[in-house]
C-alpha cells in the first residue's frame, strides 16, 4: 500500500449518518479534506457549505468540498454511508439485497478512480457489506474496515456507566459478533474502574439479571431511536470519526470493528465484530478475545446468522477477493 501524504477522507452517502460523521470530523479537526458525495446534489452543497461555515470554530481547518468520485483517487479514507436506510420494524439483514446492488456500483466506481487507501463501511447489514466491499474491490482484508460493534460497544459502556455510577470511559467492556439482533457482550473479560464484572457478579449473583436487562437495552436501543426519530446517527456518526482518527494518527489503538477472521474464534472467511488494532495501513491484527463457554456458544451463533444470508449470496459468483 503506497499511504496517501495528506489526511483527506471521501464520504459516499450523505444522509442522517454521513451528516453526522462529517460534523464530527470537522468539529474535531480530524481530516484536512472532507469531499461529500451523494445524488442530492443541492443538499450535498448546502452541507458543504454549513459545515464550512463552522471551521473557524474548530481546533483545526478542515477543508469541505462537493466530491466527485475523481476525488477518491487521492483519498487516505473512502467511507461508505450510502445505501437504503433501517426502517421501522426492519432488521439489519432485511437490507442485505437492496444494498449488494448499491454498493457493487459504488465499489467499482471508487476503484475505477485509482484509490489506493482505506474502505470504511457504515452501511447496514455492515458486517456483509464489509465482506463484500473487500469482494467487490479487490483490496487486502486488512484495508477494507467494517464500523462492527464500535456503536453497540458504546451503547453498552454508557449504559454501565450509568447503572454503577462511573464515567463510560472508566468502562471496559466489548459487544462482540454481528451488528444486530445476534450480538453479545463479552461479561467475562469487562470491568468497572478496574474491578471486573466476573468479581462483582461472584460477590452478588443478582447483579446477573441487571447486566442481562442492560445488554438487553444495548442491542434493541437502535430500534428504540429509529421508531422515536427516523434514524441512528450521532452515535454512528461519532463512532466512525473515532475510527478514522485512530486511522488517519496511526494510533494501533483496539476498536471493535467488523474485520476478517483468518482463524481468530476458530473462524475463516467472515467478517465480523470483535475487537482489533487500527493504524494507518487499517487493521494491523484482529484481537481474540478469550470468551468463557457460554460466550464462544454465543459467537459461533452470531456467525452462523451472518453466514446463512451470505453465503448463498457468493455461491457460485466465481466472484474473487483481496488478499
Amino acid at each position: 500500500m503506497k499511504l496517501s501524504v495528506g489526511n483527506k477522507v471521501v464520504l459516499i452517502g450523505a444522509g442522517d449518518v454521513g451528516v453526522a460523521y462529517s460534523y464530527a470530523l470537522v468539529n474535531q479537526g480530524i481530516a484536512d479534506h472532507l469531499a461529500i458525495i451523494d445524488i442530492d446534489e443541492r443538499k450535498t452543497l448546502g452541507n458543504v457549505m454549513d459545515l464550512n461555515h463552522g471551521v473557524v470554530w474548530a481546533p483545526s481547518r478542515t477543508r469541505v468540498t462537493r466530491g466527485s468520485y475523481a476525488d477518491c483517487a487521492d483519498a487516505a479514507i473512502v467511507c461508505i454511508c450510502a445505501g437504503a436506510a433501517q426502517k421501522p420494524g426492519e432488521t439489519r439483514l432485511d437490507l442485505v439485497d437492496k444494498n449488494m446492488r448499491i454498493f457493487r456500483g459504488i465499489v467499482d466506481e471508487v476503484m475505477a478512480s485509482g484509490f489506493d487507501g482505506i474502505l470504511l463501511v457504515a452501511t447496514n447489514p455492515v458486517d456483509i457489506l464489509a465482506h463484500a466491499t473487500w469482494r467487490f474491490s479487490g483490496l487486502p482484508a486488512h484495508r477494507v474496515i467494517g464500523s462492527g460493534t464500535v456503536l453497540d460497544t458504546a451503547r453498552f459502556r454508557y449504559m454501565l456507566g450509568e447503572y454503577f455510577e462511573v464515567s463510560p470511559m472508566s468502562v471496559h467492556a466489548y459487544i462482540i459478533g454481528e451488528h444486530g439482533d445476534s450480538e453479545l457482550p463479552v461479561l467475562s473479560a469487562a470491568n468497572i474502574a478496574g474491578v471486573g464484572l466476573a468479581a462483582r457478579l461472584a460477590e452478588n449473583p443478582e447483579l446477573q439479571g441487571e447486566l442481562e436487562d442492560i445488554f438487553v437495552r444495548t442491542r434493541d436501543a437502535a430500534y428504540e431511536i429509529i421508531d422515536a426519530k427516523g434514524s441512528t446517527s450521532y452515535g454512528i456518526g461519532m463512532g466512525l470519526a473515532r475510527i478514522t482518527r485512530a486511522i488517519l494518527q496511526n494510533q494501533d489503538v483496539a476498536l471493535p470493528v467488523s474485520a476478517l477472521l483468518r482463524g481468530e474464534y476458530g473462524e475463516e472467511g467472515i467478517y465480523i465484530g470483535t475487537p482489533a488494532v487500527v493504524n494507518r495501513r487499517g487493521v494491523r491484527r484482529v484481537v481474540e478475545l478469550e470468551l468463557d463457554e457460554h460466550e464462544r456458544e454465543l459467537f459461533a451463533r452470531s456467525v452462523a446468522t451472518l453466514r446463512e444470508v451470505q453465503d448463498p449470496f457468493w455461491e457460485g459468483t466465481g466472484s474473487g477477493a483481496g488478499a
